[in-house]
């Protein structure tokens, strides 16, 4: 890659932004608001202008565009491998990210960044909780909220005038990142988003890792219990300071709320990214709990919704892949859970599902949605999940809420836990759990 710009070595030089979605035109406003006008291509360009300009078509003439600019601001969303990319790169061009452009200019000693296959948004909530409940004024974003960079941030909410960054980085996101601050958290590795990286899984490890490697870092806090991690800890800096399941015991995690022993371990990543930045009150239990009070959670991550006859309605339609499912899972111990997973298929392996859940003592009934609903059953039952757990197809999520309920009665667990992303049958994670929601409302009202 080329040497490492930031927004201030932008001045003078032909720009142009590929991509248009919500890192895009953030993009677009720190461009304007430099003064630089930078030339705009979509893949699927949307109707009308963005911000008063016109976005031209990747295959209709934008391509060849974008190969006359000197740097070009990539949106996470396009693969750094695509080949629109790669022949930018082989021309010449400059290919970066707006959010390793900001990286590069923000103080190193007041940012940290934390990535991850599952875990980092949990993990940055509860590092920006504390930090404000400490009295830092403090902006959670990149991956989750806001680009730090968007001029047109809130200034109660975010601008240049913060104590610390908690940044939320992901692996499209890291690879445009190359130089960081001097504390990076990294909260789990398993397969994930392949296709992006290459359809290589190596290649997907090597760039979610590569954020803690690069020039400025010093710290990384990582995930003890990650044996994908362990094995690469190569990948990770010059320092490295493991947590682990023990460190989850601590009492102040207990004024969070979290469910699962993961999510108590991310609170404990938390507090040792904490003291890495050199915030006096992580080493003080009493402080720490003061500012834990309040955390109202993630949506859709472990996210209890409603109870009816003593059966749990729980929402964690962000778990997309299968390690957090079996997290999930493990966060009711002792509890029959009623397991509802499916959704789009990217040719995740579902056999460490089964193999997860073969040593489960309590009951689970798995029940399989669509579109991968089919492959994921299939799976499960040829590599076998063991003698208390059953294996289920349904029609759909509704479908898969009422057979959760009838069999969870009277004190198990309904759990929405997917493995898998919810687009094709629904929007997004959002309008997936407001139909969990819906169908959990439709058994109450029938009383």
């Amino acid at each position: 890659m080329s040497d490492a710009l930031s927004w201030d070595d932008l001045a003078g030089a032909r720009i142009g932004i590929y991509g248009l979605g919500r890192e895009g035109e953030a993009s677009l406003r720190a461009c304007q608001a430099r003064g630089i006008e930078p030339l705009l291509v979509d893949d699927n360009p949307p109707t009308g202008d963005i911000e008063g300009r016109k976005v031209l078509a990747t295959a209709e003439g934008g391509a060849q565009a974008l190969a006359v600019c000197e740097i070009v601001i990539k949106s996470p969303g396009i693969s750094r491998y695509a080949e629109n990319v790669t022949s930018l790169i082989n021309q010449g061009v400059q290919v970066v990210g707006g959010l390793g452009l900001w990286v590069q200019g923000a103080d190193p000693e007041k940012v940290v960044l934390i990535t991850g296959t599952k875990g980092k948004s949990t993990t940055a909530s509860i590092t920006g909780h504390l930090l404000k409940g400490l009295g830092y004024r403090t902006l959670v974003g990149g991956n989750i909220g806001v680009p730090p960079f968007d001029p047109a941030l809130d200034p109660a909410v975010g601008g240049p005038d913060q104590d610390f960054w908690v940044i939320e980085v992901s692996s499209y996101q890291a690879t445009d990142i190359l130089t960081v601050p001097h504390v990076v958290g990294v909260t789990s590795l398993n397969p994930d988003h392949l296709p992006w990286h290459g359809n290589d899984l190596e290649t997907y490890y090597r760039d979610k890792l590569s954020l803690a490697g690069r020039p400025g870092a010093r710290w990384t806090v990582a995930n003890g219990d990650s044996t994908e991690i362990r094995e690469r800890s190569g990948l990770l800096g010059p320092q490295v300071e493991w947590v682990t399941a023990q460190d989850a015991a601590q009492s102040w995690i207990d004024e969070l709320g979290l469910l699962g022993v993961h999510n108590r371990r991310n609170a404990a990543i938390a507090r040792v990214l904490l003291q890495k930045l050199g915030v006096p009150a992580a080493d003080d239990e009493a402080a720490l709990r003061r500012a834990a009070t309040g955390f109202a959670g993630l949506e859709s991550r472990l996210q209890q919704v409603g109870m009816i006859d003593q059966v749990g309605f729980v929402d964690d339609g962000l778990s997309t892949n299968v390690l957090p499912t079996l997290a999930a899972v493990e966060a009711f111990d002792g509890r029959r859970v009623a397991l509802i997973v499916g959704g789009q298929d990217r040719g995740i392996d579902y056999r460490p599902l089964a193999e997860g859940l073969r040593g489960r003592d309590t009951e689970v009934l798995v029940l399989t949605t669509p579109d991968n609903g089919p492959r994921i059953a299939a799976e499960l039952n040829q590599t076998g999940s063991g003698p208390n757990v059953t294996v289920k197809e349904t029609a759909d999520l509704d479908e898969a809420v009422e057979e959760g309920y009838a069999w969870a009665r009277p004190n198990g667990v309904v759990l929405l836990s997917p493995a898998a992303p919810s687009f094709g049958r629904f929007r997004d994670y959002r309008h997936r759990g407001e139909a969990f929601v819906e169908a959990m409302n439709r058994i109450s009202r029938r009383g």
